[in-house]
């Protein structure tokens, strides 16, 4: 066990989240403001080369699940060149994505080729004009026929990040419990979380207690199962149906004292909490000629300076953050 992915609440780090780029086709209303965010000019965003050196260092020192974030990832040129080689990272167990669904259907030959075992599609809507309020852009039917095709190409569960809003999609809870009746889904309905530029209001939040009582309307034989010491999400499942449903609770019920995950930002900032400004840049460390050693004392001071646990939802409202898609979903 790496002593330098281990905080000193006894955390042990092994799931790193690598965001490929700051751009997406999507606009949504969770994630950033209507006129978009700034974007950092390429050269300041990571290179495939110092995003495998930084990949193959942390499965060196005991990461095992590396995920693609963005932004949305598929938009990154030429990105299943470097799926391709994360992909023959030895060590690595789980290898997986985030992404939208839209590019999918074009990549997906290439990148489960590469390996890439494990894919979350995000769809907070099984209607079409709500999918294009809530993204602020058309392709509903483009994402569902993602969604079709990955479950043909074997993968097992489909997860789907689903942001539950009061007044937005709350009412479809019950109807994304029903699609899991017949297909290999697991539906991740998660708390609405306050970022900069995304227009956070309490009045919008619905904590995971009362997405249970609304469901229970509709499927009261809704079951808790067993999760993993370091499941972000609190997992169900209707007795009979092929798939389940998660719900992870970041802002009710934190899982903070389990946290075994670390961000790398688009342009190389190490990021140790999600909901955290701390950050420290591994790509200026990189690019001023630093060595393997080097970067592994940067990485583990920045592991050690984690806290235990995040300001809380109301605090985080307020404090100074990156906007979610410069951060890395």
């Amino acid at each position: 066990m790496s002593e330098i992915l281990t905080d000193t609440f006894g955390r042990h780090h092994t799931y790193l989240r690598i965001s490929l780029t700051e751009r997406c086709n999507l606009r949504c209303q969770y994630c950033m403001p209507p006129e978009g965010v700034p974007l950092r000019p390429q050269e300041q965003i990571l290179t495939f080369e110092e995003i495998e050196r930084i990949a193959r260092l942390f499965v060196q020192e005991g990461v095992t699940k590396i995920r693609l974030t963005g932004g949305e990832p598929l938009v990154r040129k030429d990105v299943d060149v470097l799926i391709q080689r994360l992909g023959r990272i030895e060590g690595l167990k789980t290898f997986a994505m985030t992404t939208n669904g839209l590019l999918l259907p074009k990549k997906l030959p290439t990148i489960h080729a590469a390996g890439l075992n494990l894919l979350n599609i995000s769809l907070d809507t099984l209607d079409a004009s709500r999918f294009e309020f809530i993204t602020r852009r058309k392709g509903f039917d483009i994402v569902m026929n993602a969604i079709d095709q990955a479950l043909r190409y074997g993968y097992n569960p489909v997860k789907i990040n689903c942001v539950v809003m009061r007044g937005f999609n709350d009412d479809e809870l019950g109807d994304f419990v029903e699609w899991t009746r017949l297909k290999p889904l697991e539906i991740r309905f998660i708390e609405y979380m306050p970022f900069d530029g995304n227009g956070w209001n309490d009045g919008r939040f619905m904590p995971y207690t009362e997405m249970i009582e609304r469901i229970d309307k509709s499927h009261p034989s809704l079951e808790r199962l067993v999760d993993g010491p370091h499941e972000t999400s609190k997992t169900y499942q209707v007795p009979g149906y092929v798939g389940r449903v998660g719900f992870i609770t970041s802002m009710s019920q934190n899982f903070c004292g389990s946290c075994n995950r670390l961000r790398i930002t688009a342009d190389g900032n190490l990021k140790v909490c999600l909901f955290g400004k701390a950050e420290v840049s591994l790509r200026d460390r990189i690019r001023a000629g630093a060595t393997d050693d080097e970067l592994r004392e940067t990485i583990g001071a920045a592991v050690n300076r984690k806290k235990a646990a995040h300001a809380g939802m109301y605090a985080i409202a307020e404090s100074e953050n990156r906007p979610m898609i410069l951060i890395g979903g």
